[in-house]
């Protein structure tokens, strides 16, 4: 058995043994060859913290998107440190702030937080007051990871400098489990606040154990909610309705089943009428538009990985199509009590597309006492954009060869080197925004972890991204021909332990310490004009502890500070500098039945160029029934939660909006 095998095997097992789930033929195969010591029940906590690896990275798995209960994606990743919502919980405006870069609430996104979903990257260019960064449904995924920062990067983009967001799709074996039938999965989800309703409606097909059918309809009404005080957060003349659907299909075939084909597609849609054509909120005196917003996303993908560890082969071609229609309603009354004519923003229809067409290889090898974990590949990218009012249309064509190795070094050291090499050439389709320019970039970082073999670990990275020139800036001379540099260094230690306070139970801690500088700032100006450098600098903690007898807390912070610096020297806070925080969830679980948790979220105070943003607290109950065996309610769950307990009125910093007040949320789920 070789190395990589052995090891994950063993991985397996671990998980298995901490599930208290170790199959029993697995047991047999380690008692003999490894010396199985039997089967070990541990404490198991709502979220894994991944203190293997020096990346700051958080996974959100199927089962925590389930029970959060969660109205729009967006609503997922704000439980992940230094990750903030710019707008709130809208679904059309969701913009993800991680480490105060992403998006924003003029231009709606930076281009430096990358959204991919199952590899297609999405998100939209500098839209002018409208968000549409992260437009999905939560329904539709199985898993969500969030890479904060640079150095785990770069086998999915350049220019990331607050982090990366993965989405995963739900699969067929999900629910069928690789056996041959029929399964469905129905969901019914109800908030009182805004009367709001959603179905979710799974169907598998599984006519062999070697293809699979899925098919995913989510249909989301989210009402009006209301904030603490119960006005309406974002009026309009109808109810919002957001429908998704998903299909998606898996085939494995070849000797030993190495090769495999997966095709899918989804596309989700959201209507708002007479509503404001600033979609944060912020200035009303644009007027109010009819907006319909729609995302779809095509995938095909082929995989192959015979019995060789040094191929692990995928060919992946994506395409997403991304359209903001919008006819102006209203239009604010001029001064004189005349009718202005609405301007040409409101009617600005927008439409992008990005074509995506991805090789990569991951091969494991070993060259003396050094073991590598290499993938590597090669990416051709290109995204192309209709003029409109304020947003120059163009096409943007990139093609990037990276390679990311982990190496180990015996049983404590872990280097893992990685570079990503880029081009980009930007034409422009409308005079006088119709000409060529191209640029290129060298990026790359290096990350070091050692292991002492009692649970503890250090490790330190530093990180190197160019942000290259987009479509918008055709717009701007001086920005179409440079490209926003960016170096983050980060340290920090881990803990992973088991027996700590009483036997059996297990303590997960990683701290993380970032510093970042950006420089030949274009993004967050108007005009031409640019901002010399934006400096960076906190703390991240994800801590979890779990005991044999179901207690467990979960616990994640940040504590973070910012400036930039404009042409001159003139030195200020960074305006989109999110305030230091705290999450932390007391829960208890019986048996493999019930789960409850109380949740306690807290902002501190921050003021920024002088405008404060009072601090909050916020209380959030969850409780979940899933009852085992046979019978009527068999693979059957209840959820109830209620987010904001004690409906306090606040606003989030970096939301441009009030929070949802008071909100009592049921799901039944039934699997036939």
């Amino acid at each position: 058995m070789t190395s990589r095998k052995r090891n994950a095997l063993l991985t397996t097992t671990c998980l298995c043994i901490g599930l208290g789930q170790a199959p029993s033929v697995l047991a047999q195969d380690l008692s003999a060859e490894e010396g199985f010591l039997g089967t070990i029940m541990l404490g198991e906590s709502k979220r894994d913290v991944q203190t293997q690896t020096a990346v700051p990275t958080t996974v959100i798995d199927e089962e925590e998107i389930r029970d959060r209960q969660a109205g729009t994606a967006a609503e997922l990743l704000v439980t992940v440190p230094s990750v903030a919502l710019v707008n709130g919980d809208t679904a059309q405006g969701s913009g993800v702030s991680i480490r105060g870069f992403g998006s924003n609430d003029t231009f709606g996104t930076d281009q430096k937080v990358l959204i991919q979903v199952d590899g297609a990257t999405r998100g939209a260019e500098e839209l002018y007051r409208i968000g549409t960064q992260l437009f999905t449904d939560p329904f539709l995924f199985k898993e969500v990871e969030v890479i904060r920062g640079t150095v785990g990067s770069f086998e999915y983009g350049s220019g990331v400098v607050g982090g990366v967001v993965r989405l995963e799709t739900i699969d067929p074996e999900d629910l069928t489990g690789g056996e041959i039938g029929f399964a469905l999965r129905q969901t019914l989800e109800f908030q009182t606040n805004g009367n709001g309703v959603t179905s979710s409606t799974i169907g598998v097909w599984q006519p062999t154990e070697d293809f699979g059918l899925l098919f995913n309809y989510v249909d989301r009404n989210l009402g009006f909610p209301k904030d603490g005080d119960g006005n309406i957060i974002n009026p309009g003349r109808d109810r919002i309705d957001d429908p998704s659907w998903l299909v998606k299909g898996k085939y494995r075939f070849g000797e030993d089943k190495a090769h495999s084909v997966e095709a899918s597609y989804q596309e989700t849609r959201s209507s708002q009428f007479d509503v404001p054509f600033d979609s944060f909120g912020n200035f009303l005196f644009f007027g109010n538009v009819d907006r319909i917003v729609e995302s779809k996303t095509s995938i095909l993908r082929y995989n192959y990985n015979p019995a060789n560890d040094l191929i692990d082969l995928t060919l992946q071609y994506s395409h997403v199509d991304e359209t903001v229609d919008q006819e102006p309603v209203s239009c604010p009354a001029s001064p004189t009590g005349s009718i202005p004519p609405c301007s040409a923003l409101l009617d600005a229809d927008h439409d992008y597309e990005t074509t995506t067409i991805a090789l990569k290889n991951t091969s494991f090898f070993e060259t003396g006492a050094l073991s590598h974990d290499l993938t590597a590949g090669l990416e051709y990218i290109n995204r192309e954009r209709v003029n409109a009012f304020a947003a120059p249309g163009g096409e943007d064509e990139r093609w990037a060869v990276f390679a990311v190795d982990e190496i180990g070094i015996g049983d404590a050291w872990a280097l893992t080197p990685a570079f990503r090499y880029e081009t980009s050439t930007v034409q422009g389709n409308t005079a006088p925004n119709d000409g060529r320019f191209s640029k290129d970039a060298l990026m790359g970082g290096l990350s070091v972890r050692y292991a002492f073999g009692n649970g503890f670990a250090v490790f330190g990275s530093a990180a190197y991204t160019e942000v290259l020139p987009i479509i918008d800036d055709l717009e701007f001379p001086t920005r179409i021909i440079l490209s926003e540099k960016s170096r983050t260094y980060e340290l920090g230690f881990s803990v992973d332990r088991q027996g700590v306070i009483r036997t059996n139970d297990n303590l997960a801690l990683k701290v993380n310490y970032f510093d970042s500088e950006l420089w030949d700032v274009t993004s967050f100006v108007s005009g031409g004009a640019t901002l010399d450098e934006i400096r960076t600098e906190g703390f991240e903690i994800e801590a979890s502890y779990a005991m044999e007898n179901g207690f467990y807390i979960d616990l994640n912070a940040t504590i973070a500070d910012g400036e930039e610096v404009a042409q001159g020297g003139v030195v200020s806070d960074w305006r989109n500098q999110a305030a230091d925080n705290l999450r932390l969830t007391l829960g208890k679980r019986f048996s493999d039945t019930y789960d409850v948790s109380w949740e306690v979220v807290s902002a501190d105070a921050i003021t920024v160029n002088g405008v404060r943003d009072p601090g909050y607290t916020v209380h959030n109950l969850r409780a979940t029934m899933a009852p085992r065996g046979n019978g009527v309610w068999e693979n059957t769950e209840f959820r109830v939660g209620i987010d904001n307990l004690f409906d306090e009125q606040f606003t989030p910093n970096l939301a441009t909006r009030p929070a949802v007040g008071r909100n009592f949320k049921f799901t039944l789920a039934k699997t036939f």
